[in-house]
């Protein structure tokens, strides 16, 4: 009989951030370790990771952290953990570990606990194993997991779809997950991404006409942008490419990066002698790829579009195919992208979000996996609250009872104990780690409100300098003003902030003492009430106050 405690430090109500934790007793398996990109109103933040306090107060007690596949969503913030926990050890497949080794180097990180694992082989922890499940998705060697405990099983899906015609490293094994559920399964965690959507998913997850119609259509260059992360879609243009006669143009170190391993681990099968190099770009039959990446949309675009590529000039022959569907998150910036290289007289070929999906469980996958496992209990993950419902509502179709369908929040914990479900109110402390630039370190909430204050309302910086000995007066104060208002058609206002700064200087100078503290508190308290007043704006008061 154990004791299993099931929770998520992030991917609960939310799109990304997945990190999910199972504890037998005193085990911990972590399954997955991904990001999640910021909104706009962040400014400035690159990309948000779950905290991860947990792993480091209880580093004794983790067998290993558990990646699914190589998506940023699900191992986005291994890099982040590893440098703070380097003994943290990191279980993946081929084509995940790779991938991960090279995001390591990447970033400096010099790391040695990444442990290569094999799908169906099983990896024993005492009285506990883990067994990789191979799942289809968008990208090579995607597992589910498969925790083996005394009470039963506990299975992760990460992300999947039913898709017979994927092969090979992207082949689901359904035997396997039939033969896991008749051996009976405590509990199933599956992705609720796509389940309020009607159906299975394939074969809405396949492009392969729409890539042999554009390029039976276009007679000259065609520039396709991709995402790297997205394999499966750069196998299926290359499958048709491979059709005709034209010459693949790689741009991007990472995209040549992946596309190599693809070629040579044999995840692909395309002739290199196909692939180009700059001296083709401008070739009537050239293909050329350009990476797409999630944290930046079209960035790479947009810098050929504005001319500040040295290699790649979009001409009015040209022909851009987006190989992934139009999202709400970059719906406005794509339009505006499209109508610029519209602008230049290119054509455009973009796919419909409704027809073409990503490698996601639809309701019917859901059912279908359901239906494998036959599991006792079932938690619904990996999407907004709306998917997550909608999720429940597909298990209940099925027959699994409500009350074993547990809808919950990062921080909940659930607790079986001899397998019994047991209602025990526990929450583990959660949180989001802001990472801007190279920083591992969290940026705050007060970073981003300074931020914010500086969007809306700009900066106001009030200058003077004082006598080292006498405490005189040298300069009086000089106002600086950025994104708040044009100094020149407002003079008066200027020396109005001149006159308040050089009272409150004056009051707080006395015997031969400064009280600099109550300067800046002073300048900043007055100032705001005479600017609000005057302009209705907040901008940041910075009061520097020198000796020379």
């Amino acid at each position: 009989m154990s004791k299993i405690k099931i929770f998520a430090l992030g991917g609960l109500n939310e799109e990304g951030k997945n990190m999910y934790v199972v504890k037998v007793d005193n085990d911990n398996f972590i399954f997955d370790a991904g990001l999640k990109y910021a909104e706009d109103k962040l400014l400035g933040i690159d990309y948000i990771i779950p905290n991860f306090d947990y792993i480091k107060e209880n580093i004794k007690n983790i067998k290993g952290l558990f990646i699914t596949h190589g998506h940023e969503k699900n191992m986005g913030a291994v890099c982040d953990i590893v440098r703070e926990v380097p003994n943290l050890k990191v279980y993946a497949t081929k084509f995940s570990a790779n991938i991960l080794r090279k995001e390591l180097m990447d970033n400096d990180i010099k790391f040695k606990n990444i442990i290569e694992i094999d799908p169906h082989k099983k990896i024993s922890f005492g009285r506990n194993s883990i067994f990789p499940v191979r799942l289809t998705h968008s990208i090579p060697d995607n597992v589910g997991y498969a925790l083996n405990t005394p009470d039963g099983t506990i299975f992760y899906t990460g992300n999947y779809v039913f898709d017979a015609t994927m092969l090979g490293p992207y082949k689901a094994d359904i035997g396997k997950l039939a033969y896991i559920g008749k051996q009976g399964v405590l509990c199933l965690l599956g992705e609720s991404m796509y389940a309020d959507k009607i159906g299975y998913t394939s074969p809405k997850n396949r492009v392969s006409k729409l890539i042999k119609d554009t390029l039976s259509k276009t007679e000259n260059r065609l520039i396709v942008t991709v995402f790297t992360a997205h394999v499966s879609r750069i196998e299926e243009l290359f499958n048709e490419i491979s059709k005709t006669t034209r010459r693949v143009v790689v741009m991007g170190h990472k995209l040549q990066g992946i596309i190599n391993d693809m070629i040579n681990n044999g995840y692909v099968n395309f002739d290199k002698e196909r692939i180009g190099d700059l001296s083709n770009i401008n070739d009537k039959d050239a293909v050329i790829l350009i990476s797409n990446e999630r944290e930046k949309p079209f960035t790479n675009l947009n810098r050929i579009i504005n001319g500040y590529d040295k290699f790649v000039k979009i001409k009015d022959t040209d022909t851009v195919l987006f190989l992934e569907p139009v999202n709400d998150y970059n719906e406005k910036l794509a339009i505006k992208v499209i109508d610029d290289i519209s602008k230049v007289g290119a054509s455009v070929v973009t796919m419909s979000k409704k027809d073409h999906l990503l490698h996601h469980a639809s309701s019917e996958d859901i059912m279908l996996m359901l239906d494998l496992m036959n599991p006792k209990y079932y938690v619904p993950v990996e999407g907004e609250y709306r998917h997550m419902v909608a999720n429940a509502n597909a298990a209940s179709h099925i027959g699994i009872p409500k009350e074993n369908i547990l809808l919950k929040q990062n921080g909940d914990v659930i607790t079986f104990i001899g397998g019994k479900l047991k209602n025990v109110k526990e929450r583990i402390k959660t949180d989001d780690i802001l990472i801007d630039g190279n920083s591992s370190k969290d940026i705050g909430e007060l970073v981003l409100k300074d931020r914010e204050m500086l969007s809306d309302n700009g900066i106001v910086i009030i200058c003077a300098t004082l006598d080292k000995r006498s405490k005189d007066i040298l300069a009086y104060p000089e106002v600086l003003t950025r994104g708040f208002i044009y100094v020149k058609e407002n003079t008066e206002l200027i020396d109005e902030i001149k006159r308040i700064s050089l009272e409150v200087i004056n009051e707080n100078i006395s015997n031969n003492y400064v009280e600099y503290n109550k300067i800046k508190l002073g300048i900043r308290e007055r100032l705001s009430h005479y600017l609000f007043e005057e302009t209705g704006c907040k901008p940041m008061i910075i009061t520097v106050v020198q000796e020379v």
